[in-house]
């Protein structure tokens, strides 16, 4: 495939790509390893649970009073899946066990009950476009995996079978455009970049506009890294929107904001100021596999609405998954309870 630059000059260069990507499969199958992979990123969040679960329980007859329960509380809030949810399965276990020796069976059933709760709504695909290219605009923090969470998703299309466009916008970073076109070369997809410095939104208007030309089915648009409380940065992103509706006017499809798990807390003030300024339609929740505090996906999910639609759990390219709350909780939860003397 052809590697362009947009700009005051262009130019065409050819670069080697990966290997084919693998056959077509639908949004809803789950890839060869699926599970395997999303075990792995979950590990250092499962072995919080695992280890400090098992404490819980090594006390043979043990029974459920306000300790016990406190001891519960501490160990959920380590995960980061946020009060509200470790307060409904306290209050549960209390309700169904309270004098009772402790049952690990129950626990955890209520743990998987009302995590389920609060993420199965928050399960959904990606939205398409109807006619013409699907455009998927990309936000988030410096250093939060945004490019490698946006040469995923490009490999994701094309083991679809999609033709996919990016648009390189983090025109204010050249290290941020270089490396997205590395990450363009290696999978055989095309690329519209600019000028280093030059206005993000016209990098935005060609890319589109060169999906459109060129009948591709995806165009993603990267956006500059900024901070949430960066108020001008973040109502240029309304410009970007504003100048790609103008092409498609149902666009962008999806304004995806890519967080990072290790982030912990400070993801729901990311998930707050992106929402307001860009619009956010969906998150990405990257570097799950560097991560302890995975339980965050929990009160994103909770508190904003906004659906987790994929889930990365490793550094590859084939390392990002469509969210699946059950796999989700199966991998996080598995093992957890095994050893309960």
């Amino acid at each position: 495939m052809a590697l362009f630059r947009f700009g005051r000059k262009e130019e065409s260069t050819p670069v080697p790509a990966e290997a084919p990507p693998a056959a077509p499969q639908g949004a809803d199958t789950p890839r060869a390893g699926f599970l395997e992979r999303l075990r792995s990123g979950l590990a250092k969040t499962a072995q919080v649970l695992k280890t400090d679960v098992r404490d819980l329980f090594k006390r043979e007859g043990r029974l459920v009073d306000d300790g016990f329960l406190e001891e519960l509380r501490a160990v959920l809030v380590k995960t980061d899946m946020g009060p509200s949810a470790a307060e409904a399965i306290v209050a549960d276990v209390r309700e169904r066990l309270r004098a009772r020796v402790v049952d690990p069976d129950v626990v955890l059933d209520s743990i998987r009950t009302q995590l389920l709760a609060r993420l199965k709504p928050a399960e959904a695909g990606i939205a398409r476009a109807v006619s013409g290219p699907t455009v998927v605009l990309v936000t988030g923090v410096n250093g939060s995996g945004k490019t490698t969470s946006i040469a995923k998703l490009a490999r994701l299309f094309t083991s679809e079978g999609k033709r996919v466009m990016l648009g390189a916008g983090d025109t204010f970073r050249a290290a941020a455009v270089e490396q997205l076109a590395m990450w363009a070369g290696r999978l055989g997809v095309e690329i519209v970049r600019g000028e280093a410095g030059c206005d993000p939104a016209s990098v935005a208007h060609r890319a589109v506009a060169a999906a459109i030309d060129g009948g591709y089915d995806v165009c993603i648009v990267d956006t500059a890294g900024r901070l949430q409380t960066q108020a001008n940065l973040m109502q240029e992103l309304g410009k970007i929107r504003r100048v790609i509706a103008k092409l498609i006017p149902e666009a962008p499809h999806e304004t995806l904001l890519v967080l990072d798990a290790t982030a912990g807390q400070n993801a729901l003030s990311q998930a707050k100021g992106f929402t307001d300024a860009a619009g956010c339609t969906g998150i990405v929740l990257a570097k799950l596999d560097g991560s302890a505090r995975g339980g965050v996906i929990v009160p994103v999910a909770e508190q904003f609405g906004l659906p987790v639609k994929f889930v990365g759990v490793g550094e590859t390219a084939d390392d990002l998954e469509p969210f699946r709350p059950e796999a989700f909780l199966a991998a996080l939860l598995e093992g957890a309870f095994a050893v309960p003397g």
